[in-house]
């Protein structure tokens, strides 16, 4: 995915186990090779079970100490007491508080949900990918809140995706749930990562979110499993890349 050295690395995700599912394995491999990494979550708040099931999910793959943003999942008010649903508060105030967590951080690449909201289209996961996008250009310009930090910015941003053929695979394990899958052209890849040097630590990571596997969600479907069908589930991470050009020579057209 990256040449060496290996950048640090901020992951963007809706709920706790997300990091963990859709980058667990490039947060290990990072982490592993010496890379400064972290996760903000923006969905659920400090002392409720799931933000101390992601502490001990961060904790295998070595990302740091949690930073949630501590709004309410979309489907789950309890998620945050007296918070409103992330997808109701306002976008410049999301903005500003992810432009305040990429401007102290520092980030070299930044990772979050692509455009669908990954393969099940949660309407948290898509608020987070157009919350990241913007906070990822707003980061770098100084008269943007500029009460959030000195400016940062990140030389990429990468969307934890699923191409069709990946579809493939994952259809026969979802397709009882009866959910649509959302997936990209397999030649939108900008990085396919085999994580299976880091898959213990990954899978680790997704059965630390144990009310979810309680609950019957993704972890409970990679607890169920046995480790052959965990490895073909799990040991690719697949990327979009969203460059934002940040260096070369000005032209005088635009250009396709």
């Amino acid at each position: 995915m990256f040449r060496q050295p290996v950048p640090s690395l901020l992951a963007v995700f809706a709920h706790p186990d997300d990091e963990s599912l859709s980058a667990g394995g490039v947060l290990t491999r990072h982490a592993t090779a010496g890379a400064r990494t972290a996760v903000v979550t923006a969905t659920w708040a400090t002392g409720t079970t799931r933000a101390t099931e992601l502490a001990r999910a961060l904790q295998i793959l070595g990302a740091g100490e949690p930073r949630l943003l501590g709004h309410a999942d979309a489907h789950v008010p309890h998620s945050a007491p007296g918070r409103a649903r992330f997808c109701d508060v306002s976008i410049d105030e999301t903005v500003r508080e992810l432009v305040a967590h990429l401007r102290e951080f520092r980030p070299e690449a930044v990772i979050t949900h692509d455009a669908y909201g990954g393969l099940t289209g949660h309407p948290d996961h898509v608020h987070t990918h157009r919350v990241t996008l913007l906070a990822f250009h707003a980061a770098g310009l100084e008269r943007l809140y500029p009460d959030a930090g000195p400016p940062w910015r990140p030389s990429a941003l990468y969307l934890a995706t699923h191409p069709h053929s990946a579809v493939r695979v994952w259809g026969a394990y979802l397709a009882a749930t009866g959910k649509a899958m959302h997936s990209v052209p397999d030649e939108w890849i900008a990085a396919a990562v085999d994580v299976r040097p880091w898959l213990d630590q990954k899978v680790a990571a997704v059965l630390a979110h144990r009310s979810e596997v309680e609950r019957g969600a993704a972890p409970a479907l990679i607890a169920g499993l046995p480790a052959a069908d965990r490895e073909r589930l799990l040991s690719t991470e697949w990327y979009i890349r969203h460059d934002p050009v940040l260096a070369g020579t000005a032209g005088d057209e635009l250009t396709a």
